[in-house]
């Protein structure tokens, strides 16, 4: 997609549908690795982890690795770093798990978004110099590191099996059947729900309510971002009570309303009002193509703002 002294982004669509381990592999460079679509198992040295949505991975340079894809294809964002110049007063990772709150998989989208208008421009405007391009994009990738390493797995021993809260997450993110409530999945799973919901908090770092949120809002996100635009529906769809429901989840896990989401991650700018707005300066002249222009300009620059504040915060 895009590359700099420093790293390269890239999109990794995966076909590939088989069930049990692939090959070992090393690794070749420090990479940090976020879903899009999907979700696959990944053995690195003897640790195994579910990379969806919500967990992302980072390994280090000569890592050996294993994959399985049992629930079909996904599709990934890697970013690859060069030399280790951005990785500098960073925390240090202890772990290949990232995990990826709601606020780091908007950043996530959104950086995807304006990446085309940021790299090519568009018709009758001058695209960034590449320099100028690099520099911004090195900035937004180190605030991605910052946002992904902030909050590391546990490391401590657990009240319970790492695996069992594996197989809650897996469930929840599949609809398996009882995955809906703590009693219903606990059930599934073969324990209690007082060792379920202790063991899940310990290594997952959330409730299992607080994560089928989550994983709704991830839902959300993606469905928004192929177009979706009635929200109530949508609302309904992911297993809200209701739209003001959704709405409070939302806000919650991202400060934003699904509304202003809508704004961001939509093909096009949301109308002004009622009325067709003034032109500035010099957009009058060149029409529909120029107004069209603009807007596109006014719709990256906000996505690039909000990545930042996300980033900050």
């Amino acid at each position: 997609m895009v590359e700099g002294p420093h790293f390269r982004i890239d999109t990794v669509d995966c076909a590939d549908d088989h069930a049990g381990w692939s090959r070992p592999e090393r690794s070749v460079a420090t990479q940090i690795v976020l879903v899009r679509r999907g979700r696959f198992r990944l053995d690195s040295e003897g640790r195994e982890l579910v990379a969806d949505p919500t967990t992302g991975y980072l390994h280090a340079p000569g890592v050996e690795e294993r994959f399985a894809h049992p629930a079909g294809g996904d599709v990934c964002t890697s970013i690859t770093l060069v030399g280790d110049a951005l990785l500098a007063g960073l925390p240090e990772p202890r772990s290949p798990e990232v995990r990826v709150d709601a606020r780091l998989e908007l950043a996530h989208r959104l950086l995807l978004r304006a990446l085309p208008f940021r790299a090519t421009g568009a018709a009758g405007a001058a695209a960034p110099g590449p320099d100028s391009l690099a520099d911004s994009l090195a900035e937004t990738v180190v605030g991605l590191l910052g946002l992904a390493l902030r909050d590391r797995p546990d490391e401590r021993p657990g009240p319970g099996r790492g695996e069992l809260a594996r197989r809650a997450r897996e469930a929840v993110v599949a609809d398996e059947p009882g995955s809906d409530d703590l009693v219903g999945l606990a059930r599934s799973l073969e324990t209690s729900p007082s060792h379920l919901s202790r063991t899940f908090r310990h290594h997952v770092g959330m409730t299992v309510s607080r994560y089928r949120n989550r994983v709704r809002v991830s839902r959300a996100l993606s469905r928004i971002e192929e177009g979706e635009t009635d929200l109530a529906a949508l609302a309904l769809g992911l297993g809200f009570s209701d739209q003001a429901h959704f709405g409070r989840v939302m806000r919650a896990e991202l400060g934003a309303t699904p509304g202003r989401v809508r704004e961001l991650l939509g093909e096009h700018p949301p109308p002004r009002s009622g009325r067709a707005p003034r032109p500035e300066a010099g957009v009058a002249a060149v029409g529909g193509a120029g107004r069209a222009l603009h807007d596109a300009a006014q719709l990256a620059l906000d996505r690039q703002q909000v990545v930042a504040e996300l980033l900050a915060e």
